[in-house]
């Protein structure tokens, strides 16, 4: 590897450095002297096409830092575009790869006004003025754009981490809207990649994996990978099966047929905070997918409560501080 890409800076290499900062300099210069097209069409936003044109090829979009504070996909990302870049040749499909708010990552924040995974949808409404809503306008023109004409498979893999601990230390969020059959080659993939639990999902709520399932069709999933820690402090061990399998998409442009299925559940109920009256009945401490039982209230927001149904549902993305009319959790049940 070049020592441009090894080196580091306070224990950080300088290629998750450079992919933290949205910079694509030695990336983009690498495919483009081996012939492959490279676009930039906005700052943070790189796409990478082989060289041999091919209208079927299939289209893989990357996202991470989607959330600021969510650095181990950034980490696991960057160590796997610099080993690509020195191979170049072997990209066998479209890339686009994402880095969702530079801006947030470099102040190790969250957001800067607002949560960006919740702004994927028309018009942004009183958040218009955020920093977030500027790049969300952005990144959707963008993903439009690569996933626009022909009949490739499309592909969308939105990498994050937890704030919580979990019970399934790696678990996806699944638009419920994908067909059957390309559902079932991603719960594989996301087995394969060490993927313990996958949440299906109706309701969109503005995030961008939602978006680009119901917007272009593609087989998207937000993929959470451990839980949030300060860039260059991650255990990337911890998702080696992730960064294989997806090394092997890229490398080989298909997804292979088969593999272990992960534990699947299904939204059933979503804690919407509608006041500043919202309290949840758990702890700030509660894991991701802590079971409760039937009939136990779980939040209460003023005259309304929301209460375990008929059989005991989990608890995922539990945070009673987010902004009002926004998700403050999920509940779920487990399919057999």
């Amino acid at each position: 590897m070049h020592s441009s890409q090894t080196a580091t800076d306070n224990g950080i290499p300088a290629c998750v450095r450079a992919l933290a900062a949205a910079d694509f300099t030695h990336i983009a210069g690498s495919f483009a002297n081996a012939g492959c097209t490279v676009r930039l069409p906005a700052h943070g936003i790189l796409q990478l096409s082989p060289q041999e044109r091919l209208s079927q090829r299939a289209r893989l979009l990357l996202s991470v830092g989607i959330h600021g504070d969510e650095t181990a996909p950034v980490e696991m990302l960057a160590h796997l575009l610099n080993e690509l870049a020195h191979d170049p040749q072997a990209l066998a499909l479209d890339l686009m790869v994402v880095v969702g708010n530079p801006a947030a990552i470099s102040q190790g924040k969250r957001f800067i006004d607002a949560d960006l995974n919740r702004m994927f949808s028309d018009g942004h409404g009183a958040l218009q003025a955020a920093a977030e809503a500027g790049r969300a306008d952005e990144i959707m023109r963008a993903t439009g754009n690569f996933f626009a004409g022909g009949d490739a498979e499309t592909w969308h893999l939105d990498l994050h981490t937890a704030i919580r601990p979990s019970h399934y230390p790696a678990f996806a969020v699944v638009p419920d809207i994908i067909a059957d059959t390309r559902k079932s080659a991603l719960l594989a993939y996301l087995g394969r990649a060490g993927i313990g639990a996958a949440i299906l999902n109706r309701k969109s709520a503005g995030t961008y994996s939602a978006y680009t399932a119901s917007m272009f069709g593609a087989v998207s999933a937000t993929v959470e990978l451990g839980q949030v820690g300060a860039l260059g402090a991650n255990d990337l061990n911890r998702f080696a099966d992730a960064r294989a399998v997806l090394d092997d998409f890229i490398r080989f442009g298909r997804v292979p047929a088969g593999g272990y299925t992960p534990q699947v559940f299904r939204v059933v109920q979503e804690l919407v905070k509608h006041s500043d009256a919202f309290r949840m009945t758990v702890g700030r401490n509660t894991w991701n997918f802590t079971e409760m039982q039937p009939g136990s209230v779980i939040a209460e927001d003023g005259d309304i409560v929301y209460r375990v149904g008929a059989v005991p549902e989990y608890l995922v993305f539990p945070n009673p501080d987010v902004r009002n009319g926004l998700r403050a959790g999920l509940m779920v049940v487990r399919e057999e």
